[in-house]
């Protein structure tokens, strides 16, 4: 019996473009591809593990020629919009009081401050969730497995009684290695509203 439904953020409720994001930083850049280091930063500042001001100052030194509004808008250049049928579906879900409904999301201090700035139902949505996990308030991310097994011993579950939706496969796989159900949502063709309709085999 499912009692928790785990959701990722970034392509479940908020929509992402991750891929004109890349290109858009290379662009603002002027390189081929982001180096091991930059990669690097990107995920200690994701696991809060180095502060904005350390982040952007990596960038700044190494593209001098940025200010630090462009760099935070070339960060946060992947963030798009927030469909408010996706809030109303999970509102009608917490009135329901069938599921403990958990976020978890690996993102960070600018991006949150972006969507607290241009989601004006952002606490609403915060408010529907029983827990709120941040990959950078708790210095874990997905896909390792600590923080899948963090969540579970944090809320008292067993996995096989929760259903985990995320658009990453590698998340989706880790959660998977823990005998967890999924979602591996497609975000351009599928919605997490229809979660119940099209995925009816995750509760029977």
């Amino acid at each position: 019996m499912i009692k928790a439904l785990i959701f990722d953020f970034g392509n479940v409720f908020i929509n992402l473009n991750i891929e004109a994001a890349h290109k858009h930083a290379l662009e603002m850049f002027q390189i081929e591809e982001l180096s091991e280091e930059m990669l690097g930063f990107n995920s200690f500042y994701e696991q809060g593990l180095i502060s904005t001001d350390e982040f952007l100052e990596f960038y700044s030194d190494n593209f001098p020629k940025l200010s630090k509004e462009e760099l935070i808008n070339i960060w946060n250049f992947m963030l798009k919009d927030f469909p408010q049928r996706r809030l109303n579906f999970l509102k009608e879900l917490q009135q329901s009081s069938k599921y403990k409904l958990i976020l978890l999301s690996n993102t960070n201090v600018l991006h949150i401050d972006y969507i607290k700035k241009h989601v004006p139902f952002y606490e609403a949505f915060k408010n529907c969730f029983d827990a709120f996990y941040l990959s950078h308030e708790i210095q874990l991310v997905k896909p390792n497995q600590d923080i899948f097994e963090f969540v579970l011993n944090e809320n008292k579950l067993k996995a096989e009684a929760c259903v985990f939706i995320d658009d990453n496969k590698d998340n989706i796989d880790a959660a998977n290695a823990l005998n967890i159900k999924t979602w591996h949502i497609n975000p351009e063709t599928e919605d997490v509203i229809n979660l119940f309709t099209t995925r009816k085999e995750l509760f029977l």
